[in-house]
């Protein structure tokens, strides 16, 4: 008898009814949260086999990282307020109401996680959007690992002729930047990122360039808009209210900050689970994660066409550095979701053979764009150049997506050659970028195509044999 009752639980996970997310210990879910995805969570585990290539010797670094888990936007830490409210019409539908659901459920140990929430009251709207110590704590993490892999390319004494980095004019990218240093060379450093422009055209293209801000990515008629419309999402928020006791389908506002307050605080405690997450079902937070990848799909990746141009400065000063023998070694950019994500689609990865439309979410449960394996919070691509003496082509590129290789049908298992990357993104490189990046013609140019690269390498060898 005492063994049933202690394999019941078991059997409820098992068998689907009355779901606790207290007690699923996989909790596959939480690896579907779109760009608040914890990054310990997603982040690549094969680096280990990846990262050696025989006969060749780590040369060259370049680095784009999103930064770590941030708050939430003012908007949100003003709802906190009706989060407690919908927190006690939920309990109190559960316990007074007596309108808990004959299937699906919260179990008892979800409820009580419910009841017993509150809001960190410390988290005000003068912090919105500020790194928090987990988003910190991913930087230093991030850094301290690929020094291990790359001692010869990563050394632990800073000098600020081998290093370059640069943030955006943000808190969240600035306090990155510090923990990435001080990873890298201990707390009292002298690390220094270089000084923000005016207009941030190489990280923050996507604000100076009105005919990309103008895209219908979410508005009437997007296929984001189109999905919110389909029964399968009108019939999630219903199954959603009916789980939560309610007997009418509560407001999508309501639902959607439910979800974000789930997705936020399952990221700044990674090892707790967070009582919001118990209001969904696994194959909900797959319905609202579809939504986001069309968002995002449409918003920064390959939608439109006009996004694989927006990020033709930082794929020029990609090449740059990794072609130029010289100093810097290893340069590093730390950024947000929109620059990570036109990043990859001007260089063609994660790309589906078929568009994400909202009609044909059902045969796209495999698709390469999923904003939670490739955005998650301190998402980061780093392009590591290898020196091969032995081979014909002696120049070779690994590019990792968090810390797994990309995989490129037009490289080996990862191994790209340096001649084929240059051919590869021949178009992007020659481009002069104030014309190609924006439809408009978009903001000046700052020394692009392939005179601006030849000035580029210039200038470096300069600077290195000053030094």
């Amino acid at each position: 008898m005492r063994l049933l009752l202690l394999l019941l639980p078991l059997v409820a996970l098992v068998r689907g009814d009355d779901y606790c997310f207290g007690q699923d210990t996989s909790r596959l879910q939480t690896r579907q949260f779109s760009s608040k995805t914890a990054y310990q969570i997603v982040k690549g585990s094969d680096i280990d086999r990846q990262y050696l290539v025989p006969g060749c010797e780590p040369k060259k670094m370049w680095i784009f990282h999103r930064h770590g888990t941030r708050l939430p936007k003012k908007s949100m830490i003003n709802n906190a307020a009706r989060a407690a409210e919908l927190r006690d019409l939920i309990v109190n539908n559960y316990k007074v109401a007596k309108t808990k659901p004959d299937t699906d459920a919260l179990c008892s140990t979800d409820l009580l996680a419910l009841q017993m929430w509150r809001w960190n009251a410390s988290i005000t709207p003068d912090q919105e959007e500020f790194l928090t110590s987990q988003g910190y704590d991913d930087l230093r993490g991030t850094a301290k690992l690929y020094q291990r892999y790359y001692p010869g390319v990563l050394p632990k004494e800073y000098n600020d002729t081998y290093y370059q980095f640069r943030h955006t004019d943000t808190q969240r990218t600035r306090e990155s930047f510090r923990a990435f240093a001080e990873a890298l060379f201990g707390s009292d450093n002298a690390a220094h990122p270089v000084e923000i422009p005016k207009e941030d055209l190489l990280l923050r293209p996507y604000d100076y360039c009105q005919s990309y801000k103008d895209l219908n990515y979410k508005g009437e008629g997007s296929e984001y808009e189109k999905y919110q419309k389909a029964s399968l999402w009108t019939n999630t928020l219903k199954d959603i209210s009916t789980r939560l006791g309610f007997q009418y389908t509560l407001e999508e506002e309501d639902i959607k900050l439910m979800y974000d307050m789930c997705r936020y605080e399952q990221a700044w405690q990674v090892d707790r689970s967070s009582a919001w997450c118990t209001a969904f079902l696994p194959e909900q937070v797959s319905v609202f994660e579809y939504a986001e990848d069309l968002k995002y799909y449409w918003g920064s990746g390959y939608g439109f066409p006009e996004n694989g141009r927006l990020n033709c400065r930082l794929v020029q000063d990609l090449l740059t550095h990794l072609n130029n023998p010289t100093s810097p070694h290893v340069v590093a950019h730390f950024g947000h979701s929109t620059g990570l994500l036109t990043l990859l689609t001007a260089l063609g990865m994660r790309k589906d053979d078929i568009p994400l439309r909202a009609d044909n979410s059902d045969s796209q449960s495999s698709r390469r764009w999923k904003s939670s394996l490739i955005d998650p919070f301190a998402g980061n691509f780093v392009a590591v150049k290898y020196n091969c003496p032995a081979q014909l082509d002696q120049e070779q590129v690994v590019f990792f997506l968090n810390q797994d290789a990309v995989q490129l049908d037009w490289c080996s298992v990862g191994l790209c050659k340096w001649s084929d990357v240059l051919e590869k993104y021949k178009t992007i490189s020659e481009a002069d970028c104030g014309e190609y990046y924006c439809r408009t013609g978009g903001a000046p140019s700052l020394g692009s195509g392939l005179p601006g690269l030849l000035a580029t390498a210039f200038a470096a060898i300069l600077v290195y044999l000053m030094h």
